[in-house]
């Protein structure tokens, strides 16, 4: 043991080359530090809750090195608390991403894709290698920023859950920030436990085993998707069924599931005239957007990445001028169908 630790320490000292304009040995890369070696380890993972009613950062992850099983159940479990997970620093690539994504649930390929493949269109302005990759920017055709696009575009993207418009939404997605703006484009979230857990016990009982439609024929940022005929009827609004109150599949809590609206003609209740439909649906979406439900991440960075659970959270992004470029990559996993409370 002793001669083999000797053997090491000689092919380390001959590794290093002196540089005799300054005092210190230049290390290879090669040659891992202490630090690097201590990351993803489940122990020395540090968890930050921001304070507000969800969110956590988390610190001592590196999605470019290999997690473990014991890692990744630390990383699930403070998923399940804290609904909204921020790393930050993650200098990794389109492969690594995905493979970070794997740990919270099967990727999958964004439902957006399949609109703007039928209309020969591909998605984000940008061709990905990774079908799981799609890509959330503000460049117009020409790489100049613009305010309206098929990826997001710069302006306001409303209140949402994301894929409620497919019948087997994605439990999580998880955003990875390539280029950002100096300012604007924040990104806010809100609890939607404690939406459904303090309404009045009569609202409780009075949605219990309702359903909405949820309208697919718009993007989040109010754009009509590819190939798409805009609803003038509700009889035009295209998208599946799904419950008012949703079970989590993990934590067994319910939760608000509203998914998305936008003007009318849109989300509806099934089975309900226009107007109590309206008006119940106006109630909800004021209640569960209350600013006591939320937290936002309003200093993005070149590799930051957040993963949310879209079981129990909306999101939202403010606008920003539409000046500076700002891309994202998204993955999202895990798809199931909501299951009803």
């Amino acid at each position: 043991m002793i001669g083999s630790n000797i053997s090491v320490m000689r092919q380390f000292q001959a590794s290093i080359h002196l540089d005799f304009h300054r005092r210190t040995p230049i290390i290879p890369l090669n040659i891992k530090t202490s630090e690097t070696a201590m990351t993803n380890l489940a122990e020395n993972i540090k968890i930050t809750p921001t304070g507000g009613p969800l969110g956590a950062e988390v610190r001592g992850v590196d999605f470019s090195a290999p997690v473990d099983n014991s890692t990744s159940s630390a990383l699930n479990a403070a998923w399940s608390e804290h609904l909204v997970l921020l790393f930050r620093d993650q200098d990794i690539s389109d492969a690594e991403h995905i493979a970070a994504s794997a740990l919270f649930g099967e990727p999958a390929v964004a439902a957006s894709r399949s609109y703007h493949e039928k209309s020969g269109v591909l998605p984000g302005n940008d061709v990905v290698k990774h079908p799981e990759i799609a890509v959330i920017s503000n460049l117009g055709p020409d790489g100049v920023p613009v305010m309206e696009n098929d990826g997001l575009g710069s302006g306001e993207v409303v209140w949402h859950s994301d894929n409620s418009y497919i019948p087997t939404p994605p439990a999580g997605s998880f955003l990875r920030a390539l280029e950002v703006p100096p300012k604007g484009g924040s990104t806010s979230f809100t609890n939607q436990y404690l939406a459904y857990e303090t309404l009045p016990d009569d609202v409780k009982a009075r949605i219990a085993g309702l359903y909405t439609k949820q309208d697919s024929t718009r993007n989040s940022a109010g754009v009509l998707r590819p190939g798409v005929t805009a609803p003038e009827t509700l009889a035009d609004v295209t998208g599946p069924d799904h419950p008012l109150v949703r079970l989590h599949s993990v934590t067994g809590r319910k939760a608000l599931y509203l998914g998305r609206r936008r003007v009318f003609p849109s989300q509806f209740i099934i089975g309900w005239d226009r107007a109590e439909s309206e008006d119940l649906l106006n109630f909800l979406w004021n209640h569960a957007t209350q600013a006591k439900f939320e937290w936002g991440h309003d200093d993005w960075r070149p590799g930051d990445m957040l993963l949310w659970d879209n079981r129990c959270v909306m999101h939202h992004r403010d606008p920003h001028a539409g000046t500076h470029r700002r891309i994202m990559h998204r993955t999202q996993l895990g798809r199931e169908k909501p299951i009803a409370a």
